[in-house]
């Protein structure tokens, strides 16, 4: 797999899921990866679901990699959080099928927002964005400059 020049994911996307539980993907976002470029969905644990970019990918690759065999938690933790991920390609149209078990985890239903990241992208439901985006209008946009002295 070739690696992609680096893409920033920035913005947001509002997008419905098709009857077969698809989500389109936004062209900007798509536009530095080739149609075979494999991206990971995993569950994230505060309810909506991140995605991982072909070099995100390998660095977590390169982290699983190094957990010993014998490390039994561990390993239960990686084939916990691995049986509900997706690893993925889009289709033609820029679309990539969500598992069932990933929308469920997140709680979308019809209305998906796709929020960048910088490095990988997120993917709420509307209604647990919206209690994002409530939380940082009452912090104060500004808690993240703070937080990483920019």
């Amino acid at each position: 797999m070739t690696l992609p020049s680096r893409i920033l994911y920035t913005g947001s996307h509002r997008h419905n899921l098709d009857d077969k539980g698809r989500l389109t993907i936004p062209s900007s976002w798509r536009s530095a990866h080739s149609e075979n470029d494999e991206f990971l969905a995993t569950p994230n644990p505060d309810g909506y679901i991140t995605v991982l970019p072909p070099l995100e990918v390998t660095k977590l690759v390169d982290k699983v990699a190094a957990v010993p065999l014998s490390d039994a938690e561990a390993q239960a933790d990686i084939a916990a959080f691995f049986a509900l991920s997706l690893n993925f390609v889009f289709d033609k149209q820029g679309r990539c099928a969500l598992s069932e078990a990933l929308r469920r985890h997140a709680g979308i239903t019809k209305e998906a927002v796709l929020v960048g990241s910088l490095t990988k992208f997120n993917i709420y439901s509307s209604e647990r964005w919206a209690l994002v985006e409530q939380k940082q209008a009452a912090s104060g946009s500004s808690g993240f400059l703070r937080r990483y002295q920019i």
